[in-house]
């Protein structure tokens, strides 16, 4: 390699020769001194061992790193490839964003006969879809200002996380198709409410929004905002599925001034929410601070998201409900397999309940103590079509959000630099350069017309398993091939409580479970 550096050192010695018959030949000599300068530096540093060994050339290696998942992602990918959502599916939420049908002809391409694969059953007595599709009621017996959810929402992202227009066209979205926002946990800022949307407004161990000096929460802050008209349900976030354990991460590059303002922390240095919240320490305590919300909050809808870990600790919640006799007006279900800007490699998808076992889980817990029909249950993690939203009401819940099909629909292309603050399409960043390349009026219409297309799809599906109302689907009608020639339903391969059984003779499976549950313990 020094033979190459010495060749091109003296290609350019005989080029400044030349340059004195002409000047043109400067631009030839120019390009191959900056050459040798890099190679020079090549062999001095000590940083890249390649580089030293492999002067100049050692570039292209990455060159070719950094326009590879560029040439994958939209050259070399085929349909079914991509992680973690593949090309047909983003197709499918880009063109129902635009109003676009989104057929697949000649054909699936799934294997249909692979382990794993799901389907749903038709009913041979379709019925026809309602015009209107269903709403469902949250408020529990101490809500008094209960409120319609849509079968399809926006899940938890933060402001922050993603940027002001990113907000705003969600918000709006969501006060175009009658849906509700989730704020996330980095506070409630005025883009959260220059839309005109409904809001679930979400606390999280860092208090955001309501927060102490000290970091604590701050009733009289919290019930001031709480009252305010766009805010239509309150949530207590106990952990989320990209990384359960650990609280969120915003890097320092995205923390401006507004946000350091709307969360109440320092400008340009990262926040680390706590682990744990400081409010509660046991079941019991958290049930008396779930009703203490809801009372600051003037009796709107309150409930707790939570990425499922312990089928023993959710049950000491459970006890803790029944011991207290105080519920929450709904509880959100994250899968392990969501999604975050900016989650601990090492935790993202390794820690946690996958949304389906989690999701059992948490039904089948309210069912046996006999609370179920007191608790709304929503699902959030990997929802993207009418067949994932139909399939999450079949596995227990009563609702669904939906955070990465959401960005889809605002123009995200799955670049996963969202926690670099150098987003493409002006959705995970907070630079004012890339925020305004999204325009508010029509990436809001877009959201709106997916959520729409998407909960219609969900609608005729279940009218072709013979339904109108989510309450009559049953998991017998989902289900899951685990062999070649193996096809069970959900009624068969998972365990399904009958109402209170809990109470009076828990099953063996339940039984060291529900025994070992203490309702003054996680």
């Amino acid at each position: 390699m020094l033979s190459l550096l010495l060749v091109v050192l003296g290609l350019a010695g005989a080029l400044v020769l030349a340059c004195a018959i002409s000047a043109w030949w400067w631009c030839a000599a120019g390009v191959l001194l900056a050459l040798t300068a890099v190679g020079a530096w090549d062999l001095t540093q000590t940083r890249h061992s390649e580089l030293r060994n492999l002067p100049l050339l050692g570039h292209l290696r990455f060159l070719a790193e950094a326009v590879r998942p560029h040439v994958q992602r939209h050259v070399v990918e085929r349909d079914q490839d991509g992680r973690p959502y593949d090309r047909a599916l983003r197709d499918l939420v880009h063109a129902r964003a635009a109003g676009a049908e989104a057929p697949e002809p000649f054909g699936t391409e799934r294997d249909v006969y692979g382990a794993g694969y799901e389907s749903l059953v038709p009913s041979m007595s379709p019925v026809e879809a309602p015009e209107r599709p269903p709403v469902i009621r949250v408020g529990g017996p101490d809500c008094t200002q209960p409120y319609d959810m849509a079968l399809l929402n926006v899940s938890a992202m933060s402001f922050g996380a993603l940027s002001a227009n990113a907000v705003l066209a969600l918000n709006r979205a969501a006060a175009l198709g009658g849906f509700a926002h989730d704020t996330g946990e980095g506070g409630l800022s005025d883009h959260h409410l220059r839309g005109g949307g409904d809001l679930v407004w979400e606390i999280g161990t860092g208090y955001f929004g309501c927060r102490t000096a000290e970091g604590g929460f701050e009733e009289r802050e919290f019930a001031d905002k709480a009252a305010l008209p766009e805010v239509r349900c309150v949530s207590l976030k106990l952990s989320q599925g990209a990384h359960p354990g650990v609280g969120g991460v915003l890097p320092g590059a995205k923390v401006s001034a507004e946000i350091a303002r709307v969360r109440g922390v320092t400008a340009g240095r990262t926040v680390l929410s706590p682990p744990c919240h400081q409010a509660f320490s046991t079941p019991r305590e958290l049930v008396a601070f779930i009703a203490r919300m809801r009372r600051a909050a003037g009796g709107k809808p309150t409930g707790l998201k939570l990425c499922v870990g312990s089928r023993r600790a959710f049950l000491a919640v459970c006890k803790a409900m029944l011991a207290e006799g105080v519920t929450p007006d709904f509880i959100v279900v994250d899968g392990s397999e969501g999604g975050s800007g900016a989650a601990p490699p090492e935790f993202s998808g390794r820690l946690g309940t996958p949304l389906t076992e989690g999701l059992i889980t948490v039904h089948n817990a309210l069912v046996g103590t006999g609370l179920r029909d007191r608790v709304r249950v929503g699902a959030s993690g990997r929802i993207a079509t009418g067949a994932d939203l139909v399939t999450r009401l079949l596995q227990g819940a009563d609702y669904t959000n939906a955070a990465r099909a959401m960005l889809f629909a605002l123009g995200c292309r799955q670049a996963q630099r969202c926690h670099t603050n150098t987003c493409p399409t002006g959705i995970t960043t907070q630079d004012p350069r890339r925020v305004r390349v999204l325009d508010v009026a029509d990436k809001s219409v877009r959201v709106h017309r997916y959520q729409r297309a998407t909960v219609r799809s969900a609608t005729r599906i279940m009218a072709a398993m013979g339904v109108r109302d989510p309450a009559e689907l049953t998991p017998r009608q989902l289900l899951r091939r685990t062999d070649a020639t193996t096809v069970r339903s959900y009624a068969e391969l998972y365990e399904w409580l009958e109402p209170g059984v809990l109470l009076a003779e828990a099953p063996a499976s339940w039984e060291r479970d529900w025994a070992a549950a203490d309702p003054d313990t996680f």
